[in-house]
């Protein structure tokens, strides 16, 4: 059995519709498809999931959200009638809004969380009607039918164990399942969503529950590349990575998966391949628990801007018992959650992405470190960039570490922080935003042969 996942590129239109059924019957493995909601259509697009937060937010603010309303609705509608299916599709689809719109009119804490549900499964409303119009077995299974099972933690969700063995009934139904990604249910039956992006997270949940024997991720691209096409032209396509290297690499800012993502499945040992819906015969990516020792120790180069250096210096703060845990639970307190905290004898720094901590609450924040902690010096740096290099057994080879730093002197970039801790299969370096670009392209003639 195969677990297929499709990403918002591959249902955001009745034409790419057409294209999914077509590799899901291509294969008759291919029993439990999880789908997102519509993507873009063009690069200037807007996806659906964007449109139901605006018009979340439209509705708790009480603003006009008609036209957000209408854009949602004209979406499905377009994709309804190029797939030539019953008016009753689209129906049940708005029926679905409308009601998630009920509750937020209601106050009712779960309506935000059900109205971005709605892209996805709109789309899986539509996948298996269009099944079912091509003479084949499609079904619609809600995520809570399915047995997906979280916890109530609204737009964090996090599946519980249970969860695992109800799904794996599913082995027991005939024809091919359609699940909508990115939300389950609490035990009191109230919706909740995981996190943005969640649809690969629904379905490596699905996969590890059937024990499927592949877990198929269907998205705009070939394959993974071993850095971003942003910074370096044709980069070198991946035909293998291990668990821990993707994870890596989709923490730092690879966008083809969810860092959360690959859990569920990497529990189960399940391999993952990563497809293209516009070129499915491609061998694509994939991703395994172990692979045989490789030549190169480096597969890859990711990197992501928004973060901020959170600065903090006192002397003697090694002999100060407890002082990592206190400045940490002040982050706590205030609702800030931290990426890294490499520390020094006297100074200790805090990587944070700034959308963490705005402007309002870093006055809260550095106020409270100074009075309580009565530190020496205390300050926060904007505008940085992390950039990682990954690879299994980084840290038992030579010289991995002097050819990184000769990259970033050959560029002309300041490397503001190294932090590789006990990981062995990333290193991270942060630089100002301006310095990603050279760095990253230095990093990749120097680890890949390649200018």
């Amino acid at each position: 059995m195969k677990v297929v996942k499709f990403g918002g590129s591959s249902v955001a239109s009745g034409n790419q519709i057409k294209k999914i059924t077509g590799i899901i019957t291509s294969d008759e493995k291919r029993r439990v498809i999880v789908v997102s909601a519509p993507g873009k259509r063009s690069s200037d697009d807007v996806k659906v999931t964007d449109l139901l937060i605006q018009l979340g937010d439209s509705l708790q603010i009480g603003v006009d959200h008609e036209e957000a309303y209408r854009q949602v609705i004209s979406r499905f509608e377009e994709i309804v009638l190029d797939l030539n299916l019953d008016e009753s599709v689209l129906r049940e689809v708005q029926r679905k809004i409308d009601d998630s719109i009920a509750l937020i009119r209601s106050e009712d804490p779960t309506g935000i969380d059900a109205l971005k549900a709605c892209g996805e499964d709109g789309s899986a409303l539509v996948v298996s009607a269009y099944l079912q119009t091509l003479g084949h077995e499609g079904t619609y299974v809600n995520p809570k039918e399915a047995g997906i099972l979280v916890k109530d933690q609204p737009g964090g969700a996090l599946v519980l164990e249970e969860s695992f063995e109800r799904l794996y009934k599913l082995r027991e139904r005939q024809g091919t399942l359609v699940i909508p990604g990115f939300f389950g249910f609490t035990e009191e039956d109230q919706l909740v969503t995981f996190s943005r992006g969640g649809s690969d997270i629904t379905g490596s949940i699905v996969a590890a529950g059937v024990k499927a024997d592949l877990y198929e991720n269907f998205t705009d691209v070939d394959s993974v590349f071993c850095v971003n096409p942003m910074y370096v032209e044709n980069p070198r396509p991946l035909t293998s990575l291990t668990y821990r290297e993707m994870r890596e690499l989709s923490y730092a800012g690879f966008g083809v998966f969810h860092d959360e993502a690959l859990i569920p499945a990497f529990k189960e040992k399940i391999p993952v391949c990563i497809k293209n819906t516009n070129n499915p015969t491609a061998p694509g990516t994939m991703i395994v628990a172990e692979l045989p020792e490789r030549e190169e120790h480096v597969v890859g180069i990711a990197s992501d801007e928004g973060f901020l250096n959170l600065y903090v210096s006192k002397y003697l703060m090694n002999r100060e018992i407890g002082f990592g845990r206190r400045l940490l639970q002040i982050l706590e307190d205030e609702g800030v959650s931290f990426e890294h905290a490499p520390s020094g004898i006297d100074d200790m720094s805090v990587i944070i992405r700034e959308h963490h901590l705005p402007k309002d609450k870093e006055e809260i924040v550095l106020q409270r470190i100074n009075d309580e902690l009565q530190v020496d010096m205390v300050l926060i740096e904007r505008d940085m960039a992390m950039i990682m290099i990954v690879g299994e057994g980084m840290n038992q080879t030579i010289g991995i570490a002097s050819s990184a730093t000769s990259a970033f002197q050959e560029a002309g970039v300041n490397i503001e922080m190294i932090n590789q801790g006990s990981s062995e299969v990333s290193m991270m370096f942060g630089v100002k935003s301006e310095g990603l670009g050279p760095a990253v392209q230095a990093l990749y003639k120097v680890f890949f042969g390649e200018k």
